[in-house]
């Protein structure tokens, strides 16, 4: 008999769910700077913001440096493979977030440390 605990659900949080959307969705355009600037700029009040661009900004730092090792594996072509596969993976990724956060929820991206 197994108990089924509620650690699988989504965090809904009350905030503006359009501004928790784009701080996912900017990261598309303009890589860590997108999510630095939502989380600068979000009110103190809104945990809604403040924790999805938190979250992109983790995920955006771990695929910074997945790009740049990808960048210098170049060398020995296997770089050539890697950076479309992150670049997907990115994209897929971001999407999805953007889409959670619109919901209301807090996307943890999966494999992300807490950086900041």
């Amino acid at each position: 008999m197994s108990v089924e605990t509620d650690d699988d659900e989504p965090k809904t949080v009350e905030g503006d769910t359009t501004l928790a959307a784009l701080a996912h969705a900017s990261a598309l355009v303009a890589s860590v700077l997108g999510p630095i600037l939502f989380l600068v700029l979000a009110d103190d009040d809104d945990e809604l913001v403040r924790e999805n661009a938190k979250n992109s900004l983790n995920f955006q730092i771990v695929m910074f440096v997945a790009f740049v090792v990808s960048g210098i594996l170049t060398v020995v072509l296997i770089g050539l493979l890697l950076i479309p596969i992150f670049a997907i993976i990115d994209l897929v990724l971001v999407l999805i977030a953007t889409v959670r956060a619109n919901n209301g929820e807090v996307y943890e991206y999966p494999y992300t440390p807490n950086i900041v």
